[in-house]
């Protein structure tokens, strides 16, 4: 008798076993690129205020990004072997120039997210666009030049934003040579170097995805300095340097056209080390625009 019953408890068994259905799979994701300015948000206790911007020149500190498989901020699907990067405060997507000024490595990529949220970097690059920069996980000297021409030709095509007639740029003429991936990683495509700087690409469209093409530029050298601010007025510029006396601040004018502005800045420093150390003292001491810059 147990063992009838022993037997009918596992047939039991197995057959609930059978009509048990598998987990749901998750939904696919589906990309939807469009343009988009992203209202002031707040990332790990810093608030970031995006604003249009197709001249952007700026120099601080890459970071690599690490983030999970998903849509970016445009509807993107993240891909880490693009070259694409995440910045806080531009329109989304753009097409930018950066150049690590440590070694004069240069690509052109799409800036397609929003990131990274500490405020000490600049700029976050898809692992793939770290790479080819040959910048490090610690982090590496930048210089991030939005392209004016491409970007709007890019807004243009998904619509939205401001419009601006746009021309097919000439090709140029460049020599280059085939140049293997940095530590032997395999290509998703043909990488090539080439002497000169950047150019915008011809034809009427940006691609989705942007070719891989290493410049090599030459270097000035440079130094990490954090720049506080710059105000119309020296008696308001004195006020946030005053802040920053440990650190060595400073008031430095200039003049923009016919105004005389003054820029609060310290420094040098000679390591990103230091440079993190002395942007989170100025966070600390009331100073919220105060970033890391390279020159």
């Amino acid at each position: 008798m147990k063992q009838s019953w022993a037997g009918l408890f596992a047939a039991i068994l197995g057959f609930v076993g059978c009509t048990q259905q598998a987990p749901p799979l998750a939904p696919a994701l589906v990309a939807a690129p469009h343009y988009t300015l992203s209202p002031p948000y707040e990332a790990d206790g810093h608030w970031f205020y995006p604003a249009e911007n197709y001249a952007l020149d700026v120099t601080g500190i890459a970071s690599v990004a690490q983030r999970p498989a998903g849509l970016t901020a445009d509807g993107e699907i993240r891909d880490d072997g693009a070259l694409t990067a995440a910045m806080q405060t531009i329109q989304l997507p753009a097409i930018a120039t950066v150049t690590n000024l440590a070694n004069g490595r240069q690509i052109l990529l799409r800036v397609n997210d929003l990131g990274p949220a500490d405020p000490a970097r600049v700029i976050a690059l898809s692992p793939r666009s770290a790479l080819l920069l040959q910048v490090p996980p610690g982090g590496a000297p930048v210089r991030v030049q939005i392209d004016t021409l491409l970007s709007h030709r890019l807004t243009d095509q998904l619509g939205g934003g401001p419009r601006m007639a746009i021309t097919a740029a000439p090709h140029g003429t460049v020599m280059a040579q085939s140049l293997a991936p940095p530590g032997g990683t395999a290509s998703g495509g043909p990488v090539s170097v080439i002497g000169a700087a950047a150019t915008p690409m011809a034809g009427p469209t940006v691609p989705d995805r942007m070719p891989e093409v290493i410049h090599s530029v030459p270097l000035a050298g440079g130094e990490y300095w954090l720049h506080a601010g710059t105000f119309a007025r020296f008696e308001y510029a004195n006020v946030f340097a005053s802040r920053l006396s440990g650190l060595g601040g400073s008031v430095v004018p200039s003049r923009e056209g016919r105004q005389t502005v003054f820029a609060v800045i310290a420094g040098p420093f000679r390591s990103i080390a230091e440079a993190d150390a002395a942007l989170r003292r100025a966070l600390a001491a009331g100073i919220p625009d105060a970033a890391i810059r390279y020159e």
